[in-house]
């Protein structure tokens, strides 16, 4: 995903001109080197392209209003002290709604005389304050002054750009609950209210509709054929009789046929018991897909659970999966299993088969729980993250954390893997005092900062930062 940064420059009169006119020269060619599009103001709008004055300020906001649609998010740069009110005005009159990270320069011991000190370090903090007064949530970077050039702002750049990914992909975010949630899951209730005062929408549909859509797909449709195709050449069905496969691509047309028709990014499905009673299907490897497709899908109707992979993924760029935490690891105290039937993305595994649900078959019989994804999840690193609603206060609240996948042996069935996480014990005490579910999103990448950064600051919402 390409993004494009609204760039303000700060300056103020009785700094040196010469300071702010290079900066932005700067910043604009290193932006454009790390392949970003920026809107900014031109040395014909303004003095030297910078913001300082209520004027400059009013000229600025207009230029980005009428590229509104396209900036994802805002760089305020400060190569002198710049003016607090040129930036907070800026911002207000701009009405951009997206992430901004304040950036100032450093000074050199040798250049500290009145034609060259910058005293950004000053100016920085003077614009974070007018910020907190104009109410606008705002990002900082790790060092409170840095050259552009240094890879730990080039690293925060980057960052930064994930949470304006990650932000962007919240904003009027519309998810999918197909199906009655699992009566024996009561941990994975939810508040649509709660959700929906945050911009998050969930839409629902019934079984009993997605089986009517089903039923009007013959076995030869060539887009059934062609679904077939799709998930024969996604993993390995040999063990896996045909007419099961022709039912779960028809599932998945239908699945994916809704989420197009109502313009939905994730869905979270009752995956058992209807369909293996009334279909004699699992849906993991539809969802599987799903998920490796970048439209992230949740067994047991977890709404939270989907949100809380979707978040991850966006921050990422890489597919998301939801597991249990399953099972402790011997007397490891910072090791666990965790485990699902099986329908993560195929990326996250090392290698994966179509089976039966081990665990489900032995109520509903194998012949009906074929649709099952297996095997091993890939070592490397791991975030994992939960959001929860909480009716008590009407507040979003998450946790989330970085750890990693370990190639330890475990001998069992499933989509499963090994996790070690430092702290585990004081991780798990948290999430059992704070009613957290069994449920937790994991993605193969280390992005807990992202995801905090973004929830906390961005999205309002409560954020847990294990570590």
């Amino acid at each position: 995903m390409s993004m494009t940064f609204a760039l303000i420059v700060g300056n103020r009169d009785f700094f040196p001109d010469r300071l702010a006119k290079e900066g932005r020269e700067e910043m604009l060619e290193l932006l454009g080197g790390e392949g970003f599009r920026v809107v900014c103001p031109t040395p014909e709008d303004t003095n030297f392209g910078t913001v300082e004055t209520w004027e400059e300020a009013k000229k600025c906001a207009e230029l980005f209003k009428e590229h509104k649609e396209e900036i994802d998010g805002v760089i305020v740069t400060l190569p002198n002290f710049g003016d607090e009110k040129g930036v907070a005005n800026t911002l207000r009159l701009s009405g951009l709604d997206v992430p901004v990270l304040v950036h100032a320069y450093p000074d050199r011991l040798v250049a500290l005389d009145v034609a060259n000190r910058r005293d950004s370090f000053c100016g920085k903090i003077s614009v974070c304050n007018n910020l907190i007064q104009y109410g606008i949530p705002f990002s900082l970077t790790r060092e409170h002054t840095v050259s552009p050039r240094e890879k730990s702002f080039q690293a925060d750049l980057h960052w930064f750009a994930s949470v304006c990914r990650l932000m962007s992909g919240l904003k009027n975010l519309r998810l999918g609950a197909v199906g009655a949630r699992p009566a024996a899951f009561n941990t994975v209730r939810f508040s649509e209210k709660i959700l929906e005062s945050y911009g998050i929408s969930v839409e629902t549909i019934d079984l009993s509709e997605i089986f009517a859509s089903m039923d009007k797909l013959a076995d030869a449709d060539p887009a059934v054929q062609k679904k077939v195709d799709e998930i024969k050449s996604y993993c390995d069905t040999s063990h896996v009789p045909d007419e099961k496969v022709t039912v779960i691509a028809k599932f998945a047309l239908v699945v994916e046929g809704w989420m197009e028709e109502n313009d939905l990014s994730a869905t979270a499905v009752q995956c058992w018991s209807s369909l293996e009673r009334n279909l004699g299907i699992m849906p993991c490897t539809a969802m599987s897909m799903m998920s490796e497709k970048f439209l992230p899908s949740a067994c047991e109707v977890d709404i939270m659970g989907v949100l809380a992979m979707y978040a991850l993924q966006k921050a990422s760029q890489s597919p998301s999966a939801l597991v249990d935490w399953n099972n402790n690891y011997g007397d490891d105290p910072d090791r666990c299993v965790l485990f699902h039937c099986g329908n993560y993305a195929k990326s996250i595994f090392e290698s994966v088969e179509m089976g039966y649900g081990d665990v489900i078959s032995t109520s509903v019989g194998k012949e009906n729980a074929y649709g099952s994804c297996t095997g091993r999840i890939k070592e490397g690193p791991l975030t994992y993250a939960r959001f929860t609603t909480d009716d008590a206060t009407g507040m979003l609240r998450s946790y989330v954390g970085e750890a990693d996948l370990t190639r330890d042996p475990l001998d069992t069935f499933g989509g499963r893997g090994v996790a070690h996480i430092p702290r585990m014990q004081d991780l798990f005490q948290f999430i059992c005092r704070q009613g957290f579910e069994h449920h937790v999103a994991i993605n193969r990448s280390h992005v807990a900062g992202v995801f905090r950064e973004a929830v906390e600051t961005y999205l309002g919402a409560e954020c847990y930062l294990h570590c």
